[in-house]
């Protein structure tokens, strides 16, 4: 039996919700793999519904879905299991939505891309020990560029407002979205 088998308990279920199949099919697999029990859903109606019929021990939840915001199935999670431990993944990392998901019971927040070994030490992590840090987490360049088009989106793809909002110039905004994300 391997190390990660042997953390996860006698309660090995786990739900996986993401509206990216290709990604959700390759989690359920490296999960499967380390020894959970796996069920899959891609909105917050089938996770919600997955809740419902059976409340899992673990849960990766992704934050932004087709059909609403998945701190829906979170809540639902917290609500009828108090035990669960929940990471909430997104590609949209800010503060302000870590800080909802912790409230309302997430046990951890990670950005997208997140691979099964960042997603498994975080579900595994017990007491206050810390994840280790990412092998090669998004540079400082890079995160930036992600609120800029997060903010860009939200207001519509409207330059002046995401300027204003973000208290930039107009011009200095056109030049950073014509270019190529960072890596």
């Amino acid at each position: 039996m391997s190390e990660t088998a042997q953390k996860i308990g006698p309660d090995k279920s786990l739900l996986l919700l993401d509206d990216d199949e290709a990604f959700l099919k390759r989690l359920a697999r490296a999960m499967e793999k380390r020894g959970f029990e796996v069920r899959t859903a891609e909105s917050v109606q089938d996770g919600l519904a997955a809740v419902r019929e059976a409340t899992p021990a673990y849960a990766v939840i992704d934050l932004r879905l087709g059909d609403g915001n998945g701190l829906d199935v979170v809540e639902q999670i917290r609500e009828r299991r108090e035990d669960t431990r929940i990471v909430v993944l997104t590609g949209y990392g800010a503060i302000a939505t870590a800080v909802a998901a912790v409230k309302i019971g997430a046990t951890d927040y990670l950005s997208k891309p997140a691979d099964a070994n960042q997603i498994s030490a975080a579900l595994l992590a017990t007491g206050e020990d810390l994840p280790p840090p990412p092998e090669n987490p998004m540079s400082a360049d890079r995160v930036r560029w992600e609120h800029i088009q997060r903010i860009y989106e939200q207001c519509d793809r409207n330059v002046s407002e995401t300027a204003r909002r973000l208290n930039m110039h107009r011009r200095t905004l056109q030049r950073i979205l014509a270019k190529r994300s960072p890596r």
